[in-house]
């Protein structure tokens, strides 16, 4: 199998191909003033099974995995497997208010468009955001739901300890965290919340006993951390000996990692590295596991 990935997912990359029979392919990528980008695949992929590794982190990435997916079918590759360990615009998974763009499912309809090589296409994806957004994909595209399970199980054992209880933001991630901390023989929580406004939300109870007990707060993506300190606060309140938090997809715009870490609330912050600004900040004072593992073993 040949791999080749975006331009943003070039260190994941390396790491998949230590872990999974492939040979790395090479794109020739050239920027211009004006925007536009020209590619240029390097190495023959007629006949070949071809895994391509990006994230639709950003419009530009996007555009730039659907343009060298559809090169790759169209030079000939003998079937396409899609590896996006970042889906954006997951949290857009469905219309709350008349006119809103469902853009999780528009950007899964473009994905649908890139031609079908002979052997099939498939597209893998890593602990999405809503289960529902594997139906978006369409005609002949399967779409394979990953889950970085066994990476979070790991990450918590080592930051809980002893007596850790599993915990979440709030109870629309209960049902996940809940199967975590079955795996893990631990007690799970979450906090249970109320909107006060557009951009405001007051935590009103802890479901689970957590006074004098270590609690790692489990998300399945931090942007900003809004909610993560809410709830760590809330846990705090109720008597949680300490705190840690891990993520999959850990996105930590702006200084919102910095600002994480200056709150006090956290003893450590992890996450996989299906997003590359995880990878950009494990020097500062993130731990970052890396997912090359999970999504290797779907490739074979």
């Amino acid at each position: 199998m040949l791999l080749f990935h975006t331009l943003a997912y070039a260190d994941l990359a390396r790491d998949l191909a230590a872990h999974a029979p492939c040979t790395p392919g090479t794109v020739e990528v050239v920027a211009f003033p004006d925007g536009e980008r020209y590619q240029c695949i390097v190495d023959s992929v007629e006949g070949h099974d071809v895994a391509l590794l990006g994230g639709t982190i950003g419009d530009s990435d996007t555009l730039e995995l659907f343009d060298l997916a559809c090169a790759l079918v169209r030079y000939g590759a003998r079937s396409l497997r899609l590896v996006i360990p970042y889906f954006g615009y997951s949290t857009m998974e469905r219309a709350v208010k008349p006119g809103e763009v469902v853009t999780a499912k528009t950007r899964a309809r473009l994905l649908s468009a890139i031609p079908q090589a002979p052997g099939g296409n498939r597209v893998f994806l890593l602990d999405l955001h809503a289960e529902g957004i594997t139906h978006y994909f369409e005609g002949q595209l399967r779409p394979v739901h990953l889950y970085a399970k066994q990476v979070v199980c790991d990450l918590a054992r080592r930051l809980g300890g002893d007596g850790f209880v599993l915990a979440c933001t709030d109870a629309g991630r209960a049902k996940w965290v809940e199967s975590l901390a079955n795996d893990l023989g631990v007690p799970a929580s979450f906090v249970f919340k109320r909107r006060l406004d557009g951009s405001r939300t007051q935590v009103t109870a802890v479901s689970a006993q957590v006074e004098g007990r270590p609690v790692v707060i489990y998300d399945d993506m931090i942007r900003t951390g809004g909610s993560l300190m809410n709830a760590a606060r809330a846990y705090r309140e109720a008597g949680a000996a300490r705190i840690a938090a891990i993520t999959t997809h850990g996105l930590f715009p702006g200084d919102a990692l910095e600002r994480l870490q200056a709150s006090g609330l956290f003893t450590a912050i992890a996450s996989t590295d299906s997003h590359p600004r995880a990878r950009a900040l494990a020097g500062k004072g993130l731990l970052v596991e890396s997912c090359a593992g999970v999504l290797a073993a779907a490739l074979v």
